[in-house]
């Protein structure tokens, strides 16, 4: 059997063997020192060491950077908070001397007297159960009275308001990435430049010597404004007022690119037209649209001329260049003194537009200039045209080392016009003469008259060609070279001829309007036409599609506006369209965009240009 082993008694604690621990200590005089203590000179105690004691949080970071959306970089933060909160805790202490402190004392002492009251009646019912016989008078205390303004009887709870989260996220600033190269001398030029300008502004005018009666002050107007602080804010306005029109007309934007007319398929052989914008100008309520042209280069652009028809109702005229971009406003206005009667914008360079009016003159506008009349503008001495000018075309041709145009008007008179370095020089080309011969009279008393163009187009590859419409009804087919007479002549219609052009795609083949009702399609090798079409209302225009040989469209004087496709249907319309519905409302011009699937047609009310858009049934190759 194993004996249990005991501690021995020098293990045990000095307080359990009956010893005093600091017995030792009291005997010990003087600071103890660790053997291993440096010892000093006294010149080293005496030495004062200077210790700063500071309170930096061990746990802070000490490079914290962030993004800095104002300079695009990321920047360092210099200050970080030190301050490390171990424990907190809210203080339950009041100034004795504050109203918040004379409320709760008042509380206090109603509640201490209510139970000092409590205690004293139940004392009092003790006693009468003991000694009931002999009862003893009690002193009654003095019951105190309470504030009633600083005592509230009823206690009120308020309820906390629910608290709800919301956050914020805030997108970047769209970025950009910008290179550029940079000199020495690159940055001396800059330098000097900037400043000679401080040098320009900082010199002052001599100031006038002042008279007798001060001058009085007049406020700076509007008018004003240097013209470099004008233009600097045009750029930003236009695409503001583009935004602005892009977001107004959104649904028609949506329609003018993906429109696609689901009821095609179950048409034979027909087709629609879908209204887009109408265009229109305050200042041009009492025109009449008198010309279309749509620019060969800017797709979106077109320019159009307004006018009067009307002999004794003769108004000033205006020059308009829309764009599909801004519906509301015209991208370019130039007035006149005359009625506008047609233009033409030049195909190679699209900021130049030739005009004919309706007192016989022609000019050529330029976009962009600083002048604000007409860059070229014909005269008496230059032998314009003595009544109204009908056409005009640009000729674009190498073999002219000038910028040269044809015009036609009523004075039978084809004139050439070319653009010289600081005005126009201008020869007849042809004088559409009528002999009208008398069977009695000798061949001395023949009288020759002169009819009245109204229509002219050059062929699409041979430039020497071109066809005159006439008020008789006349097609001439003439040339610039031999303008002595005319290579043929047909009788097209019973009344004036409004417009002819040449097709597109097929070089003998033009078409032809009338106030008589028809358009006719001719070969220029045959005497009668081809196709014959009774619109049951004078033909204000007539246009050839430029992708597609067999589409043409014409606008009517009863507002109607017929699209043919001579591939579907030769004998109907292909779409039909009522543009406007007003009374006595014509249709002047009809003009194709040469890209889009897009025509444009005037009218002579309001001057309106509507834009509908052709969703026919025309082969898709087309528009490709």
């Amino acid at each position: 059997m194993l004996k249990k082993k005991g501690y021995p008694i020098k293990n045990k604690r000095k307080s359990l063997r009956g010893e005093d621990l600091y017995d030792g200590l009291a005997e010990i005089d003087g600071p103890l020192h660790p053997k291993e203590q440096l010892q000093l000179s006294d010149e080293a105690l005496k030495e004062e060491i200077t210790k700063v004691l500071t309170a930096a949080n061990p746990h802070a970071p000490d490079n914290i950077v962030r993004f800095n959306f104002k300079e695009n970089q990321y920047k360092k933060i210099p200050r970080v908070d030190q301050m490390a909160v171990h424990f907190q805790i809210d203080g339950n202490l009041i100034n004795i001397e504050s109203d918040e402190a004379k409320i709760q004392l008042g509380v206090i002492d109603s509640v201490e007297i209510a139970d000092e009251n409590s205690e004293d009646a139940e004392g009092q019912q003790e006693k009468e159960h003991k000694a009931p016989s002999a009862p003893r008078p009690t002193e009654k205390s003095a019951k105190k009275l309470v504030n009633q303004f600083n005592f509230c009887e009823h206690a009120t709870q308020t309820y906390n308001n629910a608290l709800k989260d919301h956050e914020n996220q805030t997108e970047p600033p769209a970025r950009g990435n910008f290179s550029g190269n940079i000199t020495q001398w690159s940055v001396y030029d800059f330098y000097r430049k900037e400043a000679s300008k401080k040098g320009a502004t900082s010199k002052k005018k001599p100031k006038p010597k002042r008279t007798s009666k001060p001058k009085s002050f007049n406020k700076r107007q509007a008018g004003d404004l240097s013209s470099d602080g004008i233009m600097s804010f045009i750029k930003p306005i236009k695409t503001i007022e583009r935004m602005i029109n892009q977001n107004t007309f959104d649904d028609v934007l949506q329609d003018f690119a993906f429109y696609e007319d689901a009821s095609d398929e179950f048409r034979d052989s027909l087709g629609t037209l879908l209204p887009l914008w109408k265009f229109t100008f305050e200042k041009s309520k009492k025109m009449v649209v008198t010309a279309l042209s749509w620019s060969p280069r800017y797709n979106d652009l077109f320019a159009v001329g307004l006018g009067s028809h009307e002999f004794l109702k003769q108004v000033n005229g205006m020059i308009c260049f829309y764009s599909l971009k801004n519906p509301g406003y015209p991208e370019y206005i130039f007035h006149t003194e005359s009625g506008v009667l047609c233009l033409d914008v030049h195909p190679e360079y699209p900021c130049l537009t030739c005009v004919g009016f309706y007192d016989g003159s022609v000019g050529v506008f330029k976009l962009n200039q600083e002048k604000v009349g007409p860059l070229y503008l014909s005269t008496a001495y230059a032998n314009k045209h003595t009544d109204p000018v009908w056409q005009v075309r640009w000729l674009c041709n190498s073999e002219q080392p000038n910028l040269t145009f044809f015009s036609i008007g009523s004075d039978g008179r084809v004139s050439c016009w070319s653009i010289l370095k600081e005005d126009i020089s201008c020869y007849d080309v042809l004088l559409l003469r009528t002999p009208k011969e008398s069977g009695d009279a000798p061949k001395s008393f023949q009288i020759s008259t002169y009819e009245s163009g109204t229509a002219l187009d050059f062929h699409r590859k041979e430039t020497q060609i071109f066809l005159i419409g006439t008020e008789e009804g006349m097609v001439h087919k003439c040339s610039r070279t031999y303008g002595s007479q005319y290579l043929s002549s047909l009788k097209a219609h019973n009344m004036a001829v409004y417009g002819l052009a040449w097709n597109y795609f097929h070089d003998d083949i033009f078409i032809t309007c009338s106030a008589d009702w028809t358009v006719k399609i001719w070969h220029q090798d045959k005497k009668s036409p081809v196709f014959t079409f009774d619109l049951g209302a004078p033909v204000g225009d007539v246009a050839w599609s430029p992708y597609s040989s067999t589409v043409f469209a014409a606008v009517t004087t009863d507002g109607n506006v017929r699209v043919y496709d001579l591939n579907i249907n030769k004998y109907e319309p292909l779409c039909l369209q009522m543009v406007t519905q007003k009374k006595r409302t014509k249709l002047t011009h009809v003009a194709f965009n040469p890209v889009h699937p897009v025509i444009i047609c005037g009218d002579d009310r309001l001057a309106k240009m509507d834009i509908a858009f052709l969703l026919a049934s025309l082969p898709l190759d087309i528009y490709s």
